[in-house]
C-alpha cells in the first residue's frame, strides 16, 4: 500500500485564518498529490458571541459592534494571507444568530452523504462567509449553498434538523478538546502512528518540513510544471480559484500570474468572478456550464 501523510485541520467556517489556510492545503494536495490527505474536524469557534471574548482583536459582546471588529480583523488578515474578503455589508451575527455552531453541524450533515461534496460544501461556505457577506449562520443560506454544491437537500435538511449531524459535531468538539487544540487553525499531521500538532497559520514550508522530518524523506514533492496546462488543471480540480493559490502552488511571481490571467481569459478558457477586495477565477467551456451533479446549467 502507499504510504499517506494525513492532515488533520481543526477548523471552524467563520475561521479568517483557516480561509487564509486554503492556499496552503491546495499546494499540499497539488504538490503531494495522493501521498497526502487533508481533512477536517470542526472545532466550533464561536458557540455564543455574546459570551464570547477575542481580547486580542477586541472581538466578542454585542453582536453589531462584533460585526464591525470582525470585518476590521478579516480585511487585516486578507491582506496578509491573501484570500478574498467583503466587509461591507458584513453582518454574521445578530441577536437572533449568535453562534457560528450551525455551520460546523451543516458541514457534518453534508458529510453524513458524501465526503467530497462535504468538502466542497465547506468550501464554499467559507467562501460565501470570507468573499460575498453572506448570513452562512442561517438555515436558509446553509441549504440554498448545499444546493449549490450538488447535495442531496432533503436529506441535508434532515440530518441538519433531526440531531444526527449535531450529534456528529458533538463528536468532533470532543476530539477537538482531547487534542486541547483551542486556537484556529490547529493541525495534527499523522505518518503510521506518528502525530505532531501545528497550532494556527503555517506557511507551506512548514508543512514540508515536517513532512519531510516524520516520514524520513519517504514522502516528497512531486514534480510540477508552472504550465498554463498545469494551472487550467488545478483551476478545474477546485472549480473556484483565488489567484493567491495559483501563484503560491505554482511559485508564479505576480508579473507571471497577471501575464498568464490576460492569456486565459482572452482565450476564453477562464471566468473572472469579482468577491469584495479580490476576485476567483473558474472554468469557461463555452455556452453554459452544466453540472450533472447539481443538475444545473448556468451560462457563461
Amino acid at each position: 500500500m502507499n504510504k499517506i501523510i494525513e492532515i488533520v485541520e481543526f477548523t471552524d467556517p467563520v475561521c479568517t485564518w483557516c480561509w487564509g489556510s486554503e492556499p496552503v492545503l491546495r499546494k499540499l494536495e497539488t504538490r503531494f498529490g495522493e501521498q497526502v490527505k487533508v481533512s477536517f474536524i470542526m472545532a466550533g469557534l464561536v458557540k455564543d458571541i455574546t459570551a464570547f471574548y477575542d481580547s486580542y482583536n477586541d472581538i466578542g459582546g454585542d453582536p453589531v459592534r462584533s460585526n464591525r471588529q470582525i470585518a476590521k480583523h478579516w480585511l487585516e488578515a486578507s491582506q496578509r494571507h491573501g484570500m478574498p474578503v467583503k466587509i461591507d455589508g458584513f453582518s454574521l451575527f445578530s441577536r437572533e444568530r449568535v453562534s457560528s455552531y450551525p455551520l460546523n453541524v451543516a458541514y457534518k450533515s453534508a458529510q453524513m452523504q458524501d465526503q467530497n461534496l462535504a468538502d466542497r460544501f465547506l468550501r464554499r461556505v467559507r467562501e460565501a462567509s470570507a468573499a460575498e457577506a453572506k448570513l452562512t449562520n442561517t438555515t436558509e443560506v446553509l441549504v440554498e449553498l448545499a444546493s449549490e454544491v450538488g447535495l442531496d437537500v432533503a436529506r441535508f435538511v434532515e440530518d441538519f434538523s433531526n440531531g444526527a449531524a449535531q450529534k456528529a459535531f458533538e463528536q468532533d468538539l470532543a476530539i477537538t478538546q482531547r487534542y486541547n487544540a483551542r486556537g484556529f487553525p490547529t493541525f495534527l499531521v499523522r505518518f503510521e502512528g506518528k502525530e505532531t500538532l501545528l497550532r494556527g497559520y503555517r506557511r507551506y514550508e512548514d508543512f514540508k518540513a515536517v513532512i519531510g522530518l516524520m516520514t524520513e524523506g519517504e514522502i516528497a514533492e512531486l514534480p510540477i510544471s508552472p504550465s498554463e496546462e498545469a494551472v487550467m488543471a488545478f483551476i478545474r480540480t477546485y472549480l473556484s480559484v483565488a489567484p493567491v493559490e495559483i501563484k503560491m502552488t505554482f511559485d508564479l511571481a505576480d508579473a507571471e500570474w497577471d501575464s498568464m490571467l490576460d492569456s486565459l481569459l482572452a482565450k476564453g478558457m477562464i471566468v473572472r468572478r469579482e468577491a469584495g477586495n479580490g476576485y476567483f477565477v473558474s472554468p469557461k467551456t463555452g455556452g453554459a456550464v452544466c453540472d450533472t451533479v447539481a443538475g444545473t446549467c448556468t451560462a457563461v
